[in-house]
Order: structure tokens, then C-alpha cells, then sequence
């Protein structure tokens, strides 16, 4: 029955040992005292530093956020961009190389390369295992050894680590080195990355107004343009992956480092935890709700792709070069290159050849 109450007094115990797990083996051993169970407190810590109890329950806690909570709106999000790639697969579009006019694509091929390269790095983070370490004070059972010598303690530690679902490592200094952290939020952050490339094409994309958005009722785009359907979802989508991926590298960069056996500048580091995965939480939910309020707009997608005729330049001389004309990219260069071209001109030139 942990309460508010409890940890208050915790914390009180915490401004005297200036130490938070020495405090809670103080509070707990209170606690044995009021059950009558004074005989087990010379086990509570036994053996143990406060890297032991703090780098299993910070992995729990990872393990459970990734598994409960952040994989699974990351497979809702997949869902969402196949679901928007199937709507649109057949809906020919006009690419933009540079941010220029280039040779025609599929809006759900485009789409649907993002569902490609997410599934990939869903597929690695599935690979990393999650470690914990329980080994004393400077990983190497001293106190333990001497304590119970006829004990296997690397065994013991094994089971111990594994029964609860953990990867057991067996190396480590003071301090389990949080290489596998880094592991994690670097696939993170390649995956957030795919996904603000995402945002941004979107974006984009209702910008030249290849998708609409479902007005909202009650929703209100600008203080002061009462006409205005912004692509909130999208910024908001941006500005947390931003967010998500600065605290991401910090930790990558910070955790792996511990000066000799251990120094204390991680603690403060890994308190963060919850922050960096509430922006990731936050950006997925912003992104399958603005997925769900696109439709696309095939006429305006239809009529920028007849205005652009040009694009037809890679095929025809692609065309001319089969047939064996040596000049072909040179001849439509000529005939193409920064110029306004319409069918017209077009299907002149064709006939020419």
C-alpha cells in the first residue's frame, strides 16, 4: 500500500541520507519493524549497491513503456500510413526533385516508401536486448564472496536477472554501462527521424493542396482568419520528434560514460526518461490524428500533372535512345530544358522524329 504518504516520508528520510535508495531501505526496514519482522532487515540490500536495484528498475521501466505503450501506437501509426498508401496507390502524382517539376509517381507508392523504412527500424529495435546487472559495488561479488563463499553467484545473478525477463550482463563496472540505452534511442531516433520526414512531406503536400482537410467542428484554425484549416497535427508531430531526438543524443552521448568505476552524472541523466518518451508519445498521437483527417484531392493532384508536360522528357528520350538515336538527351535538353512546354509542343516534337 505505497502511497503518497509513504513516499513523503521517504523523502523525509531522503534529507537526512542525502542518498534516495539508502532511504528506501531505511523506510522499508521501518516498515519489517512494524510487522514484527525485524529478523529479515539485515537482508534488505544485501550484497547489493544502488546500481543494482536502480539499473533493473529503470530497465523494467523502459521495457514496460516500449511494450505497453510506445510500440504500440508506432504499429497504430504504420497502420495509419498503409491504410492512407492503399486509398491512394492509384493516384499518379507529379514528383518534385530539388523542388522541381520531375517524372511522374504514385501519391501511395511515396506514401507508402515511409511504412518501408519504419518497418525496418521496428524490425532492430526488436533485436536489442533490454540487459540488467546485479553484481555489488564494483561488479565483481567482493562482498558476496566473502559473505558466502560455497554460493555461485554469477549463477545466482543470472537467474535472478532473467526471471524477471531481463538480458543478464555479466560485465560491467559499478554500474551497468547503458550501451543497450543507446542502442535503443539511436533506432529511435533513426525512426523518428523517417517520421519527421513524414510530417514534413505531408505537410508539403497539403500546402499544394493534394490533400484536403476535414474541417472539425468547434475546431478553430487562427484567432483571427475564421477561414484557416491549419496542418497543426503535423507542426505539433515536428516540434516533439525535435524535441525527442535532442534528448535521445544527449543520453546516447552521456550514458555510455562513466569515469572509472562508476561516477554519479548518469542519475540525473535517466531522470529524464519519462520526458523524452512523453514527446515520442506525443508525436505519435499527433500524426495518427492528422492522418485521419486527410482526404486526398485528385483533381488538384490531375491538373498539376497536365500542367507539366515536360516530365515526359525522360521517357521519349529514353524512347529515342532504344531506337538508336545517339543525341537523344541531348536533343531533348534542347528542346526541354527550362522551358514551358505544352502538349502541343510536345506531340510537335515527337512527330518530328
Amino acid at each position: 500500500n505505497f502511497d503518497l504518504s509513504a513516499s513523503e516520508a521517504v523523502k523525509a528520510i531522503e534529507k537526512k541520507t542525502n542518498h534516495d535508495v539508502k532511504a528506501i531501505e531505511y523506510f522499508l526496514a521501518e516498515k519489517l519493524s512494524d510487522y514484527g519482522l525485524s529478523h529479515w532487515i539485515p537482508w534488505l540490500h544485501f550484497g547489493c549497491t544502488s546500481e543494482d536495484i536502480n539499473n533493473l528498475a529503470y530497465a523494467l521501466m523502459f521495457k514496460s513503456a516500449e511494450e505497453t505503450v510506445l510500440m504500440p501506437l508506432i504499429a497504430d501509426l504504420m497502420h495509419a500510413i498503409n491504410r492512407l498508401a492503399t486509398e491512394t496507390q492509384h493516384l499518379p502524382m507529379l514528383s518534385r526533385t530539388h523542388g522541381q517539376a520531375a517524372s511522374p509517381t504514385l501519391l501511395g507508392k511515396e506514401i507508402l516508401n515511409f511504412a518501408k523504412r519504419l518497418e525496418r527500424q521496428v524490425d532492430q529495435l526488436d533485436k536489442i536486448s533490454i540487459l540488467g546487472k546485479m553484481n555489488g559495488a564494483v561488479g565483481n561479488f567482493n562482498a558476496h564472496a566473502v559473505a558466502y563463499p560455497q554460493v555461485d553467484w554469477l549463477q545466482l545473478s543470472k537467474q535472478f536477472v532473467q526471471k524477471i525477463e531481463l538480458t543478464w550482463n555479466p560485465y560491467t563496472t559499478q554500474i551497468e554501462p547503458h550501451d543497450w540505452i543507446a542502442e535503443k534511442l539511436h533506432c529511435f531516433m533513426r525512426l523518428n527521424t523517417i517520421l519527421l520526414d513524414f510530417s514534413r512531406d505531408i505537410w508539403g503536400y497539403i500546402a499544394l493542396h493534394y490533400f484536403t482537410q476535414k474541417s472539425v467542428k468547434d475546431e478553430v484554425g487562427s484567432s483571427t482568419m475564421p477561414h484557416k484549416i491549419n496542418p497543426i497535427d503535423f507542426e505539433n508531430a515536428e516540434g516533439n520528434l525535435g524535441m525527442a531526438n535532442a534528448i535521445s543524443q544527449h543520453f546516447c552521448e552521456k550514458l555510455p560514460i562513466s569515469r572509472w568505476q562508476r561516477d554519479l552524472s548518469d542519475s540525473t541523466v535517466l531522470r529524464n526518461l519519462g520526458t523524452l518518451f512523453g514527446h515520442n508519445v506525443l508525436a505519435y498521437q499527433a500524426l495518427i490524428k492528422g492522418i485521419q483527417k486527410l482526404s486526398p484531392n485528385p483533381q488538384q493532384i490531375y491538373q498539376e500533372l497536365q500542367a507539366h508536360p515536360e516530365v515526359l522528357a525522360e521517357a521519349i528520350q529514353s524512347v529515342m535512345r532504344s531506337e538508336g538515336i545517339a543525341d537523344a538527351y541531348e536533343q531533348l535538353k534542347a528542346f526541354s530544358r527550362g522551358k514551358a512546354i505544352d502538349a502541343t509542343a510536345l506531340q510537335n516534337f515527337i512527330e518530328t522524329l
